[in-house]
């Protein structure tokens, strides 16, 4: 496919301009997150994209944060956003600032606006603000204090940066057109009081602009050429422009705004006040909970940064919005790590094996692949004795027609091992099951003996339990039902009480060699992650994914 063809529609924008000359050739975008929260999978897109194409057309891209309230933002979330970026591959190198760098330029801004007759001071309330800004079909009217004189304007904004008004009791608004059409431009607020401590400039200040006039200044400051943001800021691009036309850029440059339809992933909370209410009610762990669609959750799930760049590219880029079911996602993290996820035994919901015919002190080393799929990850010896484990699902009292596994009675091959036969089922006082005694041919061995290549319709993975490696092992699910709907409605009763379920399992021995972060194919379970809970006596593993689309397949059921 030629490269015209693949080419967003923002890449457009930006050829059309390097044609033109419009920067003189020079592209430089931002990413400009509000430390208010902890970043998800949507700004993952967006961050994709701003520094991608920063990269692709050797420019360069800021990473800015936009911190002008202080009354919900915390170096916390600075730092988290800092490390989720450098997560996912990108550098801005020295090109890290902050609103709150600006905070004067935005003040003597302000002053030359209401010198031009262009701000102006008011006392009404917020209530009375929104009242008079009228609606979509009828306009506004204007404030009682719109016509207050330059000099009054003046003292009065210099009163609200001494503190003199406690918060709420006066704005300064732009004055642009009661009656236009675009609500936005009926004289929006530029600055309100806000008596609280900033993170970064401290008690300084107890006034802050508002995003809509603090961010095209800084894009006009940090000379910008593309600032690229989400659809929801299409009808503020007026007023984006209107703040710009009246910066002063040395070589008559202004940032232009385009808009992208932001990303939405079906059954999935993709907005930081929802999030940042399941972290305070509890109903989740933190914001790295796994089952939280933050990259700091992703990433302790299990998710690789390949795996999210991929997807980000895969979904596109496109100016109207849709929706992405959560299965793409999952079938890029499997793509990801098929090749380089060593596959390992282990058995989730174990019940023992007794090989009663097997001598009880041998021990052996039998050779398994690393990975099927890619024979340059080598072999490794994993060790075999009469007692072991195997999932408590691959066995049958009373098997069911097409059950080809474990049962009284039945035979099956213990992979890379020998073939077995089930003998005596124990079972607890409770007449729980406790341990299968079973019988093993012992001329079946993978690759050797007479019967290695006797043929059974089962085949089981199993652990030894003399060296088992005990784990805990989380398996996560949606944190939303099935039949959620997102962000939409109280989603709060939309939770998944299924959504995390925790079992004891045993492990390879093997496995105890390995750390919090390395990743793996558990055979036949799925791929999972080694958390950093995990101590020197039980290895803690979230599962990423399944092997299989388990989610649509219960869509289609249900």
């Amino acid at each position: 496919m030629d490269q015209e063809n693949t080419r967003n529609f923002i890449e457009t924008i930006i050829d059309k301009d390097n044609e033109a000359g419009t920067y003189g050739n020079r592209v430089h975008t931002r990413f400009p997150p509000e430390p208010n929260g902890y970043l998800h999978l949507g700004h993952a897109k967006s961050i994709c994209l701003n520094f991608g194409i920063g990269k692709k057309y050797k420019g360069l891209t800021n990473l800015r944060f936009d911190d002008t309230n202080p009354s919900r933002e915390d170096v916390e979330y600075v730092e988290s956003i800092k490390r989720d970026v450098a997560w996912l591959g990108f550098s801005w190198e020295e090109r890290l600032y902050f609103a709150s760098d600006y905070f004067d330029i935005f003040y003597e801004h302000a002053l030359k606006l209401i010198r031009k007759g262009l701000a102006y001071v008011d006392d009404l309330t917020g209530d009375e603000i929104r009242e008079y800004r009228g609606t979509f079909n009828e306009p506004g009217k204007e404030s009682p204090y719109r016509n207050r004189s330059v000099e009054e304007n003046l003292n009065l904004f210099e009163e609200m940066k001494d503190g003199k008004y406690a918060d709420g009791k006066k704005v300064l608004r732009a004055k642009i057109d009661m009656a236009s059409p675009n609500i936005n431009m009926r004289d929006p607020v530029l600055y309100r009081i806000v008596h609280a401590s900033h993170h970064r400039t401290g008690d300084k200040w107890c006034i802050y602009p508002v995003y809509d006039y603090a961010h095209p200044l800084e894009d006009a400051i940090e000379r910008i050429t593309h600032s690229i943001c989400t659809l929801e800021f299409e009808d503020h691009r007026p007023l984006y422009n209107w703040v710009v036309a009246e910066w002063e850029d040395p070589e008559g440059q202004k940032p232009q705004q385009i808009e992208f339809a932001r990303l939405n992933v079906a059954h999935m909370v993709m907005s930081k006040r929802k999030l940042r209410l399941l972290v305070e009610k509890g109903l989740v762990s933190g914001w790295d909970d796994p089952r939280m669609p933050t990259i700091a959750g992703i990433r302790r799930r299990g998710y690789t940064p390949e795996a999210i760049r991929d997807f980000c590219e895969r979904i596109g880029v496109a100016k109207a919005d849709s929706t992405v079911e959560p299965a793409f996602l999952e079938a890029c993290i499997r793509e990801d790590l098929k090749l380089k996820a060593p596959r390992y035994m282990t058995v989730i919901d174990p019940i023992k094996v007794v090989l009663t015919n097997y001598p009880a002190d041998r021990t052996e080393v039998l050779q398994a692949d690393n990975n099927q799929e890619n024979e340059a990850m080598g072999r490794r010896g994993m060790t075999f004795s009469n007692e072991l484990y195997i999932e408590r699902g691959d066995f049958m009292e009373e098997p069911v027609k097409k059950f080809f596994r474990l049962a009284p009675g039945k035979e099956v091959r213990l992979k890379y091992a020998y073939i077995i036969k089930c003998d005596e089922v124990i079972k607890d006082e409770n007449g729980e099951i406790k341990e299968l005694h079973c019988s093993c041919d012992l001329e079946s061995k993978s690759g050797s003996g007479v019967n290695a290549d006797r043929k059974v319709k089962g085949t089981l993975h199993w652990v030894n339990a003399k060296d088992a490696v005990n784990m805990e092992c989380r398996l996560y699910d949606s944190l939303l039902r099935m039949d959620s709907e997102g962000d939409d409605g109280d989603f709060l009763s939309q939770i998944n009480p299924d959504s995390l379920i925790v079992t004891e399992g045993k492990g390879e021995a093997g496995l105890a060699a390995f750390k919090a972060g390395d990743r793996f194919q558990f055979l036949r379970r799925g791929y999972f992650i080694i958390d950093e809970d995990s101590t020197a006596d039980v290895l803690v593993v979230n599962r990423i994914v399944g092997l299989r689309d388990t989610w649509a397949k219960l869509q289609k059921k249900s």
